[in-house]
């Protein structure tokens, strides 16, 4: 009995990608068929994405977090990739999207701002290092706050820059990175004394599949019903997000390539390059005048795109950034 189920986690693992996409199925039927549970979702979307990294950092040794804030050249790696590379990335793309400024305004938001949150998950299934995005997170939270408000004003002007808040960030840090990374420590630490700490341990990082696929199911369920009628209106974003993905998957391994890092870092600067803040610049986007209300669908696309890009990240980033032994043979 006991052995059961391990087994069963074993199973999730081994089909982890085909369990993703069909989370991300049933959220999208689940988004349609009942539009008016979207508000209700979205509240689960935190508490849900809270538990996941919650997870996700308890496999991350207090030790081994403290030691990753001394690599400075992986700290320097992701926000070179993050503050020079994708903003001239999406300069060279820009002229190519339509030129409604409510488009542009929210492809701005999302594509600017690094993601701090599920970007840690889907780094480590890739085998990228957690521990390295973790101890980075701070950093690029706090640069992303003060540099958008200049790059929307290289990329708009003066009149859209101050629709940049610091509140969404702050609360994202502290709900999403600071209690979760707490309430880890605190149970590594429960565990390390106490043979009951060490089983309630032990579970919990057993949930990770299934903590991944409840929260890919929240976010497309949640976000479906804000495409409605407008999604035709942004549909041409699309393609250019799906470029983005495919560039900044060969730019973050050219850049990991020129800092020297290893096999585990370098997939790591690949998803901090090519994954963003969809779920903390949301609310940016939907506190912009009626004018601008197109912003917060450009926004939703994008997170839709972006989790089957991880998908598909999770499976071909090793492949591009071979372990260090594959890569020397």
């Amino acid at each position: 009995m006991s052995q059961e189920p391990s087994g069963f986690v074993e199973r999730m693992e081994r089909r982890q990608v085909a369990v993703y996409l069909a989370a991300m199925a049933a959220g999208a039927l689940a988004g349609w068929a009942a539009p008016s549970a979207g508000p209700g979702l979205e509240h689960a979307v935190n508490p849900v994405l809270g538990a996941l990294l919650f997870v996700t950092f308890l496999q991350v040794p207090a030790a081994e977090l403290v030691r990753s804030l001394r690599d400075a050249r992986f700290l320097a790696a992701a926000l070179v990739v993050n503050f020079v590379v994708v903003p001239l990335v999406i300069a060279a793309m820009f002229a190519f999207l339509p030129a409604d400024q409510a488009v542009r305004i929210g492809v701005l938001l999302v594509l600017l701002c690094p993601c701090v949150d599920y970007v840690i998950v889907f780094s480590g299934l890739a085998g990228g290092s957690s521990r390295r995005l973790l101890a980075a997170t701070p950093l690029l939270l706090v640069a992303q706050m003060l540099l958008l408000p200049g790059f929307l004003y290289l990329f708009l002007g003066p009149e859209l820059a101050d629709a940049v808040e610091a509140g969404p960030f702050v609360e994202a840090f502290v709900f999403l990175v600071a209690v979760p990374l707490a309430l880890a420590w605190a149970l590594q630490a429960w565990a390390a004394r106490r043979p009951a700490g060490r089983g309630v341990s032990d579970a919990a990082t057993t949930t990770m599949v299934p903590l991944m696929a409840a929260t890919l199911f929240v976010v497309v369920a949640s976000q479906v019903p804000k495409l409605g009628g407008g999604f035709t209106d942004v549909a041409a974003v699309i393609p250019f997000y799906a470029v983005f993905l495919l560039l900044m998957a060969f730019a973050g391994k050219a850049v990991a390539r020129l800092f020297r890092l290893d096999a585990p870092a370098s997939r790591a600067v690949v998803f901090t390059g090519a994954t963003r803040n969809s779920l903390v610049v949301l609310p940016l986007a939907l506190a912009l005048p009626d004018a601008l209300s197109a912003a917060a669908v450009v926004v939703v696309t994008q997170t839709l795109v972006e989790v089957l890009g991880m998908i598909a990240y999770v499976r071909l980033v090793p492949r591009l950034v071979p372990a260090d032994g594959a890569a020397a043979a």
